[in-house]
């Protein structure tokens, strides 16, 4: 499982650690990644995702995750998030459809 969020896309960055001395030294600054379970109201069922805890803010600021998946960009989404984001899709037109 690779250290990425799968909504946002933020993953691990190289660096430099500079100590007092100026000698510098390599790090990896890993994203503070969450198991989450989210709730889908289109779709009317929970979803167990492994997001950043910055993604998780960004989810309640947005007005949930359907709402999330529907703004955000198809590039910066994982596979199983793209599926998720297809699946409330069809589910809003269905709806929109029939009333």
């Amino acid at each position: 499982m690779s250290r990425k969020c799968e909504l946002t896309g933020k993953a691990v960055q190289v660096g430099n650690l500079v100590s007092h001395s100026n000698r510098k030294t390599k790090t990896r600054f890993l994203p503070n990644l969450c198991n989450v379970t989210l709730i889908s109201d289109a779709l009317g069922r929970s979803v167990r995702l492994r997001v950043a805890a910055a993604s998780i803010r960004s989810v309640e600021h947005r007005g949930g995750l359907d709402a999330f998946l529907m703004k955000a960009k198809d590039d910066e989404l994982s596979q199983n998030a793209r599926e998720l984001k297809r699946e409330i899709a069809k589910k809003r037109a269905a709806t929109a459809t029939a009333a």
